[in-house]
């Protein structure tokens, strides 16, 4: 059961007319300005990164699961459906790199997402694997990612940020 929002949101130019209106971590986040407008900065240069946007949501929805964050999954489920990934696919970033089904790429973006989470870092195996996969850029970019999504997820969480309604539920463990 969603817990009731330890910090009102406060209300945005667009907020509450729909998905397309301003998401209520902002309307969280905009009690402090200062770090308003420099994350969304730092959130615009990530989703215009260089990966791949399936890469990117695989590894938000990773860190949304590992966080339990039942708003960043949310979003991210949204996301992750305009990146051609399937429900049945979005359903499963919940059971983890090892479940049947994942490509190897994808069971390695998992893996990544999973490590950084558990240790923050990511091993030399692993390491050396997503290097047959990604440019230097794109090396860069991955924990980027995960930690944006960890840090929003813990922001999310730490002052229960609703979401809003009709946004897809964190699938239960």
């Amino acid at each position: 059961m969603p817990r009731a929002p330890r910090i009102q949101p406060k209300k945005l130019p667009g907020a509450g007319t729909g998905q397309a209106a301003p998401p209520n971590i902002l309307g969280t986040v905009a009690h402090h300005p200062s770090l308003l407008e420099p994350l969304l900065r730092f959130s615009a240069a990530l989703a215009g990164g260089v990966l791949p946007r399936r890469s990117s949501e695989l590894l938000a929805l990773r860190a949304a699961w590992n966080c339990r964050s039942p708003f960043e999954w949310g979003h991210h489920a949204v996301y992750a459906r305009d990146a051609e990934m399937t429900a049945d696919e979005i359903q499963r970033v919940a059971a983890g790199p090892e479940a049947p089904g994942w490509s190897e790429l994808d069971a390695l973006l998992l893996r990544v997402a999973d490590q950084l989470h558990a240790g923050q870092d990511v091993d030399d195996e692993t390491w050396e694997a997503l290097a047959r996969h990604y440019d230097e850029a794109q090396l860069v970019e991955i924990p980027f990612v995960v930690g944006q999504y960890t840090m929003l997820s813990m922001v999310a969480n730490a002052t229960a940020v609703p979401l809003e309604p009709g946004l897809p539920e964190l699938p239960r463990d």
